[in-house]
């Protein structure tokens, strides 16, 4: 494989790198172990210093690396400063509360006279994370900051079209005084991913990304006994009960589905309708995404960035065309498009039978699946009728009715009156498909440290 980051919008060449030698990967690795050896035993005091250090290099910095993500994967310009500033709270939230969450825990110890136990989080080592395109910060950010803040050290394998973006976060880790070792970037290949998650210094392995990627990372991972997180695909169901707020939840439905480009896990990616309000939503809906306009990423005015990818766009038209020849309806939404870029234009499934393919796939792009329901139950049962359970949101004027709906879903994650949950100090997670474990707060902080149990006492005769 080769890094190369290609603009999405000029689709010329801006950076290529070449893979990591075998020699690369073992240095990598050596420095890694040897920064853990040291990072492991600092006080939160210097973690937190360190994060916020990194997160002070964001803000400065943020024009210069907002840009780096329009040239690498085409978001645009707004998206991208938007993305910098997430990185910058979670950064700052973790130097903030980590350490409350890493305290060491005392029990009573029925075995024991008079007895206790501790149990005490404790570092591992080093962390190896495989990290997707469509966030290219953020999704380093999410896992790193945790596992700094716990004592661990970090090896990132990018994806392979967003080089630029990762060199980016080294440069800033470096210029922030990070020890040499604590973040390393390594344009790895699958067979040195391979080797990486086998070594005995690596303890613990994060992905986030397809599921075919996953099951190959989880297998790897299961093979060599490492602990591992995965966050996968997803099809989130937006739901609109008839007593919702129409034209409010058509709007947040627009920016839920075309936000990145639609290249979000957690996009409202299936709109489920109930009967009663079905065409006012349909007719706002459209309304609100025929207000999108392309162009130049850098443009301000631009809000539907092009595809990251040319395969992305002849993968996701390629998903389309099977629809519609299994039976469903297509609506092209008409936006005036550059001629060049790896635009697409944003489209409208309906009529989608459970036989149709494209009722059970995940469409990584500006396609909206849409579904007439005749009530809440028709609503709930469609949507978990899914085999990925990531996110999920409930449009209702009753929060308490929404809270209800939540609960029914078999997802990961459920926003009421709102496309999707976020912020650093919301938990993240999913279901069934959409794999396991979560990266963020005192679960993302405990995910890979041993929580080691110390006993204290006389044994109990």
């Amino acid at each position: 494989m080769s890094y190369i980051s290609r603009n999405p919008y000029t689709e010329a060449i801006e950076h290529e790198y070449p893979d990591a030698t075998d020699a690369q990967v073992e240095q990598a690795l050596a420095t890694a172990h040897s920064a853990f050896l040291d990072w492991s035993h600092t006080d939160h005091a210097q973690r937190a210093e360190l994060l916020r250090a990194v997160g002070r290099l964001l803000t400065e910095r943020t024009e210069e690396l907002a840009a780096v993500l329009t040239r690498d994967m085409g978001k645009t310009i707004g998206e991208a400063r938007a993305e910098v500033g997430t990185c910058v709270r979670i950064l700052t939230w973790y130097a903030d509360h980590a350490e409350k969450f890493l305290q060491p825990r005392t029990e009573l110890a029925a075995n024991y006279k008079g007895g206790t136990y501790q149990i005490v989080p404790s570092p591992l080592g080093i962390i190896f994370i495989v990290e997707p395109w469509n966030f290219p910060y953020y999704q380093i950010a999410r896992v790193l900051a945790p596992q700094l803040a716990a004592g661990n050290t970090v090896i990132l394998k990018h994806a392979s079209n967003v080089p630029g973006a990762a060199q980016a976060w080294q440069t800033v880790m470096d210029d922030a005084g990070a020890p040499r070792g604590l973040f390393t970037n390594l344009f790895a290949t699958h067979d040195q991913s391979a080797r990486i998650i086998a070594d005995p210094r690596v303890r613990g392995v994060a992905l986030t990304g397809s599921e075919a990627a996953g099951a190959v990372i989880a297998g790897q991972a299961a093979q060599a006994l490492k602990k591992s997180t995965m966050e996968l695909g997803g099809a989130d169901a937006l739901i609109v009960l008839e007593d919702a707020e129409v034209e409010k939840a058509a709007r947040w439905a627009a920016y839920g589905r075309h936000r990145n480009a639609g290249q979000v896990c957690v996009s409202s990616k299936r709109m489920i309708v109930v009967d009663a309000v079905y065409d006012r939503f349909v007719a706002a809906y459209l309304a609100e995404v025929g207000k999108l306009r392309t162009g130049d990423p850098f443009d301000p005015d631009t809000t539907l960035a092009p595809l990251s990818t040319e395969g992305a766009r002849t993968d996701l038209q390629a998903q389309v065309e099977r629809a519609v020849a299994a039976g469903a309806t297509a609506q092209y939404v008409d936006l005036p498009v550059p001629e060049h870029g790896w635009f697409f234009p944003p489209v409208v499934l309906s009529d989608i039978s459970p036989d149709n393919p494209a009722y059970h796939e995940e469409f990584f792009g500006p396609v909206t699946q849409l579904y007439r329901v005749a009530d809440e139950d028709a609503a709930v049962k469609l949507a978990n009728d899914s085999p990925y359970g990531l996110g999920g949101s409930v449009f209702t004027a009753d929060e308490q009715r929404g809270l209800h709906v939540a609960r029914r879903l078999d997802t990961g994650m459920v926003a009421v009156n709102r496309p999707s949950l976020g912020g650093p100090d919301v938990p993240f997670g999913g279901t069934k498909r959409s794999g396991y474990g979560r990266e963020l707060i005192d679960l993302g902080l405990l995910e890979f440290v041993n929580q080691k149990v110390i006993g204290l006492g006389d044994i109990d005769a």
